[in-house]
C-alpha cells in the first residue's frame, strides 16, 4: 500500500509561516471559532473517492450505471478509481490526523454491505468497521452518512425513490449499520442532500437516475424524507449514544429587482430549494407555495407519514455553496439571472457568504425548534495545479475565511452552530463533472494517487494548532 501521507511536510512552507496568507485565513480574536468545542472537520462521499466498484462484494450502484451512460459525465469519467481510498484508507486517516482536523464526515455506500436480498456483505462491513476504528483510535469525532446518492442499481430498477418500498429497505439497511457499527459513529445523517437526489436525480435529469419530470421529483423526495423519518427511531434503538440527524444542502435566492413580482421568485426559489425539505422535517407539512410553483404535483402522502417525517432531530447537517439571482419567468416561477462582475468559481458558482449568514438566521426566526447546526460541507472547485510541490490555492483561502465569518456572525445571532466540515478532504469525483472540478484541501494526482497538502489545508491546519495551544 503506497503511503501518500509522506507528502504531508512537519512544518509549513516558508509561504505560510511568512504569514501573509496566514493573516488572510486567521480568525479575529473576537471569533467564536476560536472555541475549543468548536468541531472543525473535513468530509468526503463513497462514491467519490472510494473507488473499487467491483471488490470486496459491491453490487452496482445507480452513479455506476449514469457514470457508463455516454454524455451523462463530463469527459465520460466515473468512479471506478476514483481517489482509491478503499485501498488507500490508512493513509488517507493518517493525512487527516496530520491537519489537526477534529472531525471526519464520510459516507457509507449502500451497494457495499448487503446484498439484494439484504444479507449482510462482511467484506463491506469490516472496511468500514475498520476505517471507523481508526479514526476512534486517532480521538477523530465521526460523523456517517448513509446516503449520499449512490442507490444499489437493483433497487433502481424496481423503482428507486418513487417506489414507496426502497424507504423500508432503507430502514433494514439503517439497522444493519446502526447494529455493525454502534460505538464508531458520533453522529448519524441518514441523507444527504435530498434536494439533489430528488430534484437533479429525478426532476430535470442531471443526476443519476436520470429522470426528468417534477411529478417525479416530489414524489422522490416524499420517499426520501419518509426513508429519513423511518430510520431516526431505528438508529436511536440501535445506537442510542449517537447523535441522529440529516443533511440538507440549502439556497439562497435573491430576487433581481424591487418589484414585487421578482420578490415573489426569489421566495419561491428558497422555497423550493430549503422550505421543500425543511418544512416536512420541521413543521409536519410540506409548503403549499411549492405548488404554486409546480402545479399538480403533489406527492402522495399516506396517514402517519408526516408525523414520522417529523421525528424530533438532534442536529441538522446545512451544506452551502453559492446564491441564485432570480426574476419572475412572467408566470408562476422563476429564472435565473446571473449577475455581472461578481467573484465565481470553478463550478461557476457565486462567491456570497452573506447568504450563508442570511439563510441560517433566518432560519432561527423561521423554525422554532431548529435543532443544533452543523455545516456538514462548504467548499470550491477551482483548478488547482501542483508546482514545485505546492498548491497555492488563494482564492479558496479566501473564500473560506468569508464564510466561516459568516458562520461567526450567525452564531453571535443566535444560531446554535457547533462545526464545520470542510469541503471536501480531497479532489475527488465531482459527480456529472467527473474529475475536472476539484473542491479537495488535498490535490490528488489521479495518475499515481499522490496526495499533496494545498495552502489552504496548511493554514487550516495552523489555526487549529494555535487553537490547541490557547486552550
Amino acid at each position: 500500500m503506497a503511503n501518500d501521507a509522506s507528502v504531508v511536510s512537519d512544518t509549513l512552507s516558508p509561504a505560510v509561516s511568512k504569514g501573509s496568507l496566514a493573516d488572510l485565513f486567521t480568525p479575529p480574536a473576537d471569533s467564536t471559532l476560536w472555541r475549543k468545542n468548536f468541531l472543525l472537520g473535513a468530509a468526503t462521499a463513497s462514491y467519490q473517492i472510494e473507488g473499487a466498484v467491483n471488490e470486496g462484494g459491491r453490487l452496482p450502484s445507480i452513479w455506476d450505471t449514469f457514470s457508463a451512460t455516454p454524455g451523462k459525465v463530463l469527459a465520460g469519467d466515473n468512479g471506478a478509481v476514483a481517489c482509491d481510498h478503499y485501498h488507500r484508507w490508512e493513509a488517507d486517516v493518517e493525512m487527516l490526523v496530520s491537519l489537526g482536523l477534529e472531525g471526519y464526515r464520510l459516507s457509507i455506500a449502500w451497494p457495499r454491505v448487503m446484498d439484494a436480498a439484504g444479507v449482510p456483505n462482511r467484506k463491506g462491513l469490516d472496511f468500514y468497521k475498520r476505517l471507523l476504528n481508526r479514526l476512534k483510535e486517532k480521538g477523530i469525532t465521526t460523523f456517517a452518512t448513509l446516503y449520499h446518492w449512490d442507490l444499489p442499481q437493483h433497487l433502481e430498477d424496481r423503482g428507486g425513490w418513487l417506489n414507496r418500498e426502497t424507504a423500508y429497505r432503507f430502514a433494514d439497511y439503517a439497522d444493519l449499520m446502526s447494529r455493525e457499527l454502534a460505538g464508531t459513529v458520533d453522529a448519524w445523517a441518514t441523507l444527504n442532500e435530498p434536494w439533489c437526489s430528488a430534484y437533479l436525480g429525478y426532476g430535470n435529469g442531471h443526476h443519476a437516475p436520470g429522470l426528468a419530470d417534477h411529478r417525479f421529483a416530489t414524489q422522490a423526495m416524499h420517499h426520501l424524507l419518509l426513508a429519513h423519518g423511518l430510520a431516526v427511531p431505528v438508529l436511536r434503538a440501535n445506537d442510542p449514544a449517537s447523535q441522529k440527524g440529516i443533511v440538507a444542502n440549502i439556497g439562497r435566492g435573491t430576487p433581481n429587482s424591487d418589484s414585487a413580482a421578482d420578490q415573489r421568485a426569489a421566495h419561491l426559489f428558497e422555497v423550493q430549494h430549503n422550505a421543500w425539505i425543511l418544512d416536512p422535517l420541521l413543521k409536519g407539512s410540506y409548503p403549499q407555495d411549492l405548488f404554486e410553483l409546480w402545479p399538480g404535483t403533489e406527492p402522495l402522502v399516506l396517514d402517519g407519514d408526516m408525523q414520522t417525517i417529523s421525528a424530533p432531530l438532534d442536529f441538522l447537517g446545512i451544506n452551502y455553496y453559492f446564491r441564485t439571482n432570480v426574476a419572475s419567468d412572467g408566470a408562476h416561477g422563476f429564472r435565473d439571472v446571473p449577475l455581472e462582475g461578481v467573484e465565481r468559481t470553478q463550478m461557476g458558482w457565486e462567491v456570497y457568504p452573506d447568504g450563508l449568514r442570511d439563510l441560517l438566521t433566518g432560519f432561527k426566526k423561521t423554525y422554532h425548534n431548529l435543532p443544533p447546526i452543523y455545516i456538514t460541507e462548504n467548499g470550491m472547485a477551482s483548478d488547482d495545479q501542483v508546482t514545485d510541490g505546492h498548491v497555492e490555492d488563494t482564492q479558496r483561502i479566501s473564500f473560506l475565511k468569508r464564510h466561516l465569518a459568516a458562520v461567526d456572525q450567525a452564531i453571535k445571532a443566535g444560531v446554535d452552530i457547533r462545526g464545520y466540515f470542510l469541503w471536501s478532504l480531497m479532489d475527488n469525483f465531482e459527480w456529472a463533472f467527473g474529475y475536472e472540478r476539484r473542491f479537495g484541501v488535498v490535490h490528488v494526482d489521479y495518475s499515481t494517487q499522490k496526495r499533496t497538502i494545498k495552502r489552504s489545508a496548511e493554514l487550516v491546519a495552523k489555526f487549529l494548532k494555535e487553537r490547541k495551544a490557547r486552550a
